[in-house]
């Protein structure tokens, strides 16, 4: 269990799983997630895109490995990707994956979305207007 990891640290983690892998014109796992849970547990997944449009993010994948072991709180989360020259990326989340970090836990507007190895911002900061909206006059 790590209690506490480094932006750097988070990343290299998430890069330590980007492994694409073409079939035909569909490239699997060439974005990677690491995220970080309040419990000090470390959780991965890459992304999958399908013809059928039933693949799913990088986030998606960690997020269902947290889920399957039972937590649902992110303290801290990162997703990279590497370009054909080996650069490599961080990559923000998607505004679905911001959603669905939102639905796992209410808890997780205060995740910290790593958006370089010395920037970050809380979720709530990239999703905005969260809250059910009251009735009209």
């Amino acid at each position: 269990m790590m209690t506490s990891l480094s932006n750097s640290e988070l990343i290299a983690r998430a890069e330590a799983v980007l492994k694409p892998h073409y079939v035909r014109d569909r490239l699997f796992g060439n974005v990677a997630c690491a995220l970080l849970t309040t419990a000090g547990n470390v959780y991965r997944g890459v992304c999958i895109d399908t013809g059928s449009g039933t693949g799913f993010c990088a986030e998606h994948a960690a997020i269902a490995a947290m889920v399957t072991a039972g937590e649902y709180e992110i303290s801290r989360i990162v997703a990279v990707w590497r370009d054909d020259h080996g650069l490599l990326y961080v990559l923000p989340p998607c505004g679905r994956c911001r959603e669905f970090i939102r639905q796992i836990d209410p808890a997780n507007l205060d995740t910290d979305v790593v958006l370089g190895r010395r920037e970050s911002a809380r979720l709530r900061e990239l999703l905005p207007f969260t809250a059910w909206p009251g009735p009209l006059d």
